[in-house]
């Protein structure tokens, strides 16, 4: 059995600059999956900077308010609800609210630093 806290799981800033806590990954933890999973925040006010994946994403809010951006779609989201963002989409969510955004991401396969890039301005 393996039991993650993630209170207690390091806080690193992602390429994105979301703050991110890796739960679970098939390369660092002990664990027969193909997909990995964080937890990230975004403060009040700030956003992750647009990025594309070479791999599916899912966002499942957790808490707070943002407007998640998909390509040249736009849509606000709040607790509750799961975003399905395509492969190479160009992505990144802004915190409207006054409350930290939280939400789980699953990225399948495992998210590899090589599959992520931040798209140019």
């Amino acid at each position: 059995m393996l039991i993650k806290d993630v209170a207690v799981l390091p806080d690193v800033q992602a390429a994105d600059y979301t703050e991110l806590r890796e739960i679970l990954h098939p390369e660092r933890d002990d664990v027969a999956l193909r997909y990995s999973l964080a937890l990230a925040v975004v403060a009040p006010g700030e956003q992750s900077l647009p990025h594309k994946l070479a791999t599916t994403e899912v966002y499942y809010i957790l808490s707070g308010t943002g407007t998640m951006h998909v390509g040249d779609e736009i849509e606000p989201v709040h607790p509750g609800q799961t975003v399905y963002i395509p492969p190479g989409k160009v992505q990144w969510i802004e915190n409207v609210g006054r409350a930290p955004l939280a939400f789980l991401c699953i990225v399948d396969p495992a998210w590899r630093e090589e599959d992520e890039e931040v798209a140019e301005s």
